[in-house]
């Protein structure tokens, strides 16, 4: 048994609807990996759900602000 955890890839959902016939969902690790041979070798994919959040900047030149 591995004691070296595989990292995780986030992916598009679109590219999971699209590999769903050779990935299955690992409910142990909340992630999909390849049919058959997926508990020891192969990618450990996740969903995409992390969150860009782009801060809106009001005054021109933040740096000023301070002074």
């Amino acid at each position: 048994m591995r004691t070296v955890r595989r990292p995780r890839r986030y992916v598009s959902k679109q590219w999971l609807t699209l590999l769903a016939p050779v990935l299955h969902y690992s409910a142990s690790r909340d992630a999909y990996v390849l049919r058959g041979i997926g508990r020891r070798y192969g990618p450990v994919l996740r969903p995409d759900r992390r969150v860009t959040r782009r801060r809106r900047i009001d005054t021109p030149e933040r740096r000023a602000s301070a002074t």
